[in-house]
């Protein structure tokens, strides 16, 4: 896929009176930045809609999207080689991605685009390394590198949110579960870039380029990694991989071997930042909610729920229709592309009262579906949830004053169609006494 078709700046977007839904286009610039009007017409006109600019069906009530992720025999996570087709054009059209190409190893499904049975067994897999006992186990040493990482600018008064606070922190914690040094670091953080850039699905060619050149050196390094791990197998989740046997007592190959990282290491850490850094812009705009966890520390698990729903870091993900069928009264062809709109979900005001409000009290905040529902529920949800808590109560009882620091631009949002998170942040503080 090329790349969503792009369009002008749709400066009627904001107006009081919103364009029509068929005369928005839903990957304008402008209505990924901010696509909560467009959201809230979806909802209210059309749950079950086509977009007669791309011709994808979209699902945007809490209502529909629950109905799709549960109903794997008609909506397919197996999505991959329809978003697959443009890697062909691009090789055939440039000669770089067709040498990438070549010495790439080719991508299988494994766990986030696969049905069952073949998810179910790969998913078992790693299963045991997010169990509540061992993520519980984490919180002390999650403890102990947030303070680290706060140390490391709390003398400044101001610091970037994503690159110096919630980018490290999970990087950080599932490269210890992988087994792979922190000096690292930096590379998985240039590779987890390739890999969103290439789902954003509005890379230009050089975009695509550099994406595929990152996602060859990280199958190089991995493929590297779990060979050793052959000849000395530690207690790491790639040591287990090396390990692990499917059904048929045949191991994993590389390929899947590296589908199954792959999918750890950006999950593990691209979303959780994203939550990180968009729960504190969140607090920073709204003083009187932050003031109120400062004062109830009890608020914590509840905020990060908050946080997740509003937030909503895999803000859509796709589905394939594998049969005729009719959803919400619309009739949608085999072979459909759906764009399962989660974080329009996450904002519906027939589950959620006053959706767009952030409040750190909401009753029902966890019933937000931030980490999809049913068999496709996010494998890391546990740990994701522990991260942004340490991370959020660590940094409220040292930084006191949070606020916005002067002298940068508004926050901005990463243009991708599926993956939603600030470019940067820069907040001030005082250090709490």
């Amino acid at each position: 896929m090329r790349g969503f078709p792009r369009t002008r700046f749709n400066a009627l977007y904001f107006a009081s009176m919103p364009p029509s839904l068929d005369a928005t286009h839903p990957f304008d610039p402008a209505v990924l930045e901010s696509p909560w009007e467009y959201y809230r017409q979806l909802r209210a006109e059309a749950p079950v809609y086509r977009d007669p600019h791309t011709g994808i069906f979209h699902v945007a009530s809490y209502e529909r999207v629950l109905e799709v992720v549960k109903n794997h025999e008609v909506f397919s996570n197996r999505f991959a080689p329809a978003m697959g087709g443009q890697a062909v054009v691009d090789a055939a059209e440039n000669a770089e991605l067709a040498d990438l190409a070549e010495r790439a190893y080719p991508g299988v499904d494994t766990m986030l685009t696969a049905d069952p049975p073949e998810h179910k067994r790969f998913r078992g897999l790693v299963n045991k390394a997010f169990t509540p006992r061992r993520v519980n186990l984490l919180e002390p040493g999650i403890e102990e590198l947030a303070n680290e990482l706060i140390d490391g600018f709390a003398g400044r008064g101001e610091f970037e949110v994503l690159s110096e606070y919630a980018v490290l922190l999970p990087l950080t914690v599932i490269a210890d579960q992988l087994g792979v040094p922190r000096t690292d670091l930096a590379q998985f953080k240039r590779w987890t870039d390739g890999f969103t850039a290439q789902l954003s699905g509005l890379a230009d060619a050089e975009g695509r380029v550099e994406a595929a050149k990152r996602i060859l050196e990280y199958q190089q390094y991995f493929a590297a990694r779990l060979a050793e791990c052959r000849e000395s197998p530690r207690d790491d989740i790639i040591s287990d991989l090396v390990r692990a046997r499917l059904e048929d007592e045949r191991p994993l190959d590389v390929p899947e071997s590296l589908s199954i990282i792959q999918q750890l290491l950006v999950a593990g850490n691209e979303t959780t930042a994203a939550s990180i850094a968009e729960g504190l812009l969140l607090l920073v705009q709204h003083p009187d909610q932050q003031q109120r966890v400062r004062e109830d520390p009890a608020l914590l698990p509840n905020l990060v729920e908050e946080v997740l729903r509003l937030t909503t870091p895999t803000a859509n993900m796709w589905r394939k229709v594998k049969q005729d069928t009719v959803l919400g009264g619309v009739e949608i062809p085999k072979d459909s592309m759906l764009l399962v709109r989660f974080a329009s979900a996450n904002r519906d005001e027939s589950v959620f009262p006053d959706a767009d409000r952030f409040d750190v009290t909401r009753a029902n905040a966890s019933e937000h579906l931030a980490f999809g529902h049913g068999i496709h529920f996010c494998i890391g949800a546990m740990l994701a949830r522990k991260e942004m808590l340490v991370a959020f109560r660590t940094l409220l009882a040292r930084l006191d004053g949070l606020r916005l620091a002067p002298g940068y631009d508004p926050p901005r949002h990463k243009p991708n169609v599926l993956l939603r998170g600030l470019g940067e942040l820069h907040l001030a503080f005082e250090v709490a006494s």
